[in-house]
C-alpha cells in the first residue's frame, strides 16, 4: 500500500446500507498481494475510528456471514 493510498482510500458503502438512516458501514480495500487489508468504518462518522482487518480474517468473516454462522442482532 502506498502512502497516497492510505491517505485517499476509496470507500464504498455496504450493500446492506440504505438511504433512510439505517445502520451503515463503509469499507475500503487497501494494499495488494499478501499485504491486502480491509478498512471498515461507520458511514455516519467518517472521521471516526477505522478498523483494519488482514485479508484472510476478513474473508473468513464474510464467508461466515454468507454461511449463516453470524447473524444480525439488534442491541
Amino acid at each position: 500500500m502506498t502512502r497516497d493510498d492510505a491517505q485517499n482510500p476509496q470507500w464504498f458503502t455496504s450493500s446492506y446500507s440504505n438511504d433512510q438512516g439505517g445502520q451503515c458501514v463503509e469499507a475500503a480495500r487497501m494494499g495488494n498481494g499478501t499485504a491486502r487489508k480491509m478498512w471498515v468504518r461507520d458511514s455516519k462518522a467518517p472521521s471516526g475510528p477505522v478498523f483494519e482487518f488482514d485479508h484472510g480474517p476478513w474473508r473468513d468473516f464474510v464467508q461466515a456471514v454468507v454461511d449463516g454462522e453470524i447473524r444480525h442482532r439488534n442491541t
